[in-house]
């Protein structure tokens, strides 16, 4: 496992806290990103009303300590112009797009929840864009038993979140160790005070559950596809998520063939909110280690 330096880990941080957003003009659509880090390029991809802002920059900070880390808003998403799209497929589209535009024709991908199902359906649609893939709190294509429990949408469609609902929706509440670091994570989001991005329009909340229902139809035969991927990716599940049951993964091991599984103790729908330093040394640890 490689280890991450303390102090290099506390400047990532602060890069992290105080990146710049930076814009991107294609075909009369402006696409809102930040770039923090050197090293091969990482893009992640975000959760259902995720922005720039919603990213731990303790997790973004410990992978800019060895990679050039992208975030990204997509189309009709916070800063980026367009509209919010209401299928998967469009939105792998708005990671290709940026990717040519930032002149990288071979990258990481990593998503988280919303993301990750994007991240499935660019491995197997764009395999020649991907050198590894990174899969975070979130559900294979198809339709599955662990669907968002009710108290899930009922966090995630109130029309602000605070640190309570935040505990729920990404921790595990029954544990304190789970809800203390839901504190320090959101207390650590809260010290970016400027050059913020702008919250999800309600209308797109319904885009993004219909592109969730989308990748949950398989429209795209991409479990299929994923099963013949020789792409390395590594799954990271909460034992305790309430969005997607890390269950649902246990019957494909052995036919993802190139996917490993880590499934993190007294964890939610945001393990790497909770475990920041360990998740980001676990995937620099497999991009580096997998030959």
């Amino acid at each position: 496992m490689t280890e991450v330096n303390r102090e290099s880990n506390t400047n990532t941080l602060s890069e992290a806290v105080k990146s710049k957003t930076k814009f991107i003009e294609v075909n009369e659509q402006r696409f809102a990103y930040r770039s923090i880090g050197t090293g091969l390029p990482i893009i992640l991809l975000n959760r259902f009303r995720g922005t720039l802002d919603t990213w731990d920059p303790a997790f973004l900070g410990g992978l800019a300590a060895t990679f050039n880390v992208i975030t990204i808003d997509y189309s009709g998403i916070g800063l980026s112009t367009g509209k919010c799209a209401s299928d998967v497929l469009s939105m792998a589209k708005d990671v290709k797009t940026v990717a040519e535009a930032l002149k990288l024709s071979k990258f990481i991908i990593a998503g988280w929840s919303l993301g990750a199902m994007v991240t499935q359906t660019i491995i197997t649609k764009y395999p020649e864009l991907v050198s590894r893939a990174i899969l975070i709190g979130t559900t294979p294509p198809g339709k599955n038993t662990g669907v968002p429990e009710k108290e899930f949408w009922d966090r995630a469609l109130k029309p602000v979140n605070d640190l309570d609902d935040g505990i729920v929706l990404f921790f595990e509440p029954k544990s304190e160790s789970s809800k203390n670091a839901a504190k320090l994570s959101f207390g650590r989001m809260a010290q970016r005070t400027d050059d913020l991005d702008i919250p999800v329009s309600k209308e797109c909340w319904d885009n993004q559950r219909k592109a969730i229902e989308d990748f949950r139809e398989d429209k795209y035969n991409t479990l299929e596809e994923l099963k013949k991927s020789t792409i390395p990716t590594l799954l990271i599940m909460g034992d305790r998520d309430i969005g997607f049951h890390v269950e649902d993964w246990y019957p494909l091991i052995g036919d993802l063939e190139s996917t490993q599984v880590i499934v993190l103790p007294r964890a939610g729908h945001g393990p790497q909110h909770q475990y920041p330093d360990l998740v980001a040394n676990y995937i620099t640890g497999f991009i580096h280690g997998w030959k």
